[in-house]
């Protein structure tokens, strides 16, 4: 069989969850490299197994990320872009039901800050906050590994661990927020868990299940609000 025959094959073995693999180069010749996805929560497109990755990269030469799109056509994504670009491979994209097929290639894109679909790891609260310094400061804040739940995150929440890592340092009591502070958030959760960017009157942040949006900086907010931080790196 043929590399798209092998991967149309794991896409449908996989339904209704996506299938993830790689393309590899063995001594010339192209072969599929299919890997566990670890994601565990529709919030998740997928998560290639690390240890499957190590495996295929000492087969052969990694050229590009495949996987499937089982309920929605084979088009790339918000979430495939933005990880198409980090993973600096081309993308191939297949649904097991239509057994059609699409491609995408790294070619610069940026996400818009507004609008943007809630993806766990790829496009959630701290990827916007990275998002919104690199486009609207151009500062480049570390990015870190996530668990890989939401729900283990809410257990054991990361900002304040690596708030001054990343170059913030927190504010005294007294001292007023100036735009572009982030606002470390308790919601619905009794743990930091969420994070958000001081705009005056406003908060632009990125809520589960829902648009990245701007919105007033309420009274129900301020009272979620348990820390703030300003970029002094």
């Amino acid at each position: 069989m043929s590399w798209k025959e092998e991967a149309l094959v794991h896409a449908k073995d996989q339904d209704p969850k996506e299938s993830c693999g790689l393309l590899l180069n063995i001594r010339g010749k192209e072969k599929y490299f299919p890997c566990r996805n670890l994601s565990m929560t529709a919030h998740q497109c997928f998560i290639i197994d690390p240890e499957d990755y190590v495996k295929a990269d000492n087969t052969g030469q990694i050229t590009a990320v495949i996987h499937s799109h089982p309920v929605t056509p084979a088009t790339a994504s918000e979430a495939d872009k933005i990880s198409c670009e980090q993973s600096k491979l081309p993308w191939h994209i297949v649904n097991p039901k239509t057994e059609t097929w699409g491609y995408y290639e790294p070619c610069g894109y940026k996400p818009k800050l507004l609008g943007r679909p809630w993806v766990w790891g790829v496009t959630d609260c701290w990827s916007l906050v990275r998002d919104y310094y690199k486009q609207e400061k151009n500062i480049e804040l570390i990015d870190y590994e996530r668990p890989i739940t939401p729900q283990e995150f809410n257990e054991k929440p990361l900002f304040e661990q690596y708030a001054e890592l990343t170059g913030f340092t927190e504010l005294k009591p007294d001292e007023k927020l100036k735009t572009g502070d982030v606002l470390l958030m308790s919601i619905l959760n009794p743990s930091l868990n969420h994070v958000a960017i001081y705009l005056g009157d406003n908060v632009l942040h990125h809520l589960t299940d829902r648009l990245s949006c701007k919105e007033p900086y309420s009274s129900w907010l301020l009272k979620c609000t348990g820390k703030r931080y300003r970029y002094v790196a």
